[in-house]
């Protein structure tokens, strides 16, 4: 199946622009991640509070190690990583590639982390779907809190349009998915 290619809209730039030179030595992020929603049968969503900027909530996301890193282990290490979920563990069709994908521009306050002159980022959906009250573990370096909120005020809650975009397709992939 092809990939639907989506351009998601621009949001405004962060409010820090404080940029802080990759480390010596650190190789910059490679400009292709993951975006994986991770929720309940009954589509309650894990959001998470960023560590980096309070009060600004997603799901799990990350960029590939390594350029030959299959984007399904991306999105499992990234769910281990941010959540201490082993999603290796979970059903055989738990994880879910959508198939879509959402090229965007990469924040101005982030744009260090990258190569000189990388200003987009492609990242691919996933969807999680894991057993209601599953513990989750937080890296703090990563994240302050996390929440379980219904669908519709996780997507509310997001500042990523990307984010909020795919968490508000998840009654229809559910329901394709429920079809025989």
């Amino acid at each position: 199946m092809l990939a639907r290619m989506s351009e998601a809209p621009v949001a405004p730039p962060l409010s820090d622009t404080t940029a802080t030179p990759v480390a010596p030595g650190r190789a910059y992020k490679i400009p292709e991640s993951v975006l994986v929603v991770i929720h309940t049968a009954e589509l309650d969503v894990l959001m998470l509070e960023r560590a980096d900027k309070p009060g600004f909530w997603q799901c799990v996301t990350g960029s590939k190690d390594s350029a030959d890193e299959p984007l399904a282990d991306t999105a499992l290490r990234e769910v281990l990583e941010e959540t201490g979920i082993r999603a290796q563990d979970l059903a055989p069709d738990a994880l879910d590639d959508w198939q879509l994908i959402n090229v965007y521009e990469i924040y101005p306050v982030w744009r260090h982390r990258y190569a000189p002159g990388v200003t987009r980022n492609t990242e691919h959906v996933f969807g999680l779907t894991v057993p209601v009250g599953i513990p989750v573990r937080l890296a703090p370096r990563e994240h302050l809190n996390h929440r379980w909120l219904p669908w519709r005020e996780a997507a509310d809650l997001c500042f990523s349009p990307s984010n909020a975009e795919a968490i508000l397709q998840l009654p229809a992939r559910r329901e394709r998915r429920a079809a025989p």
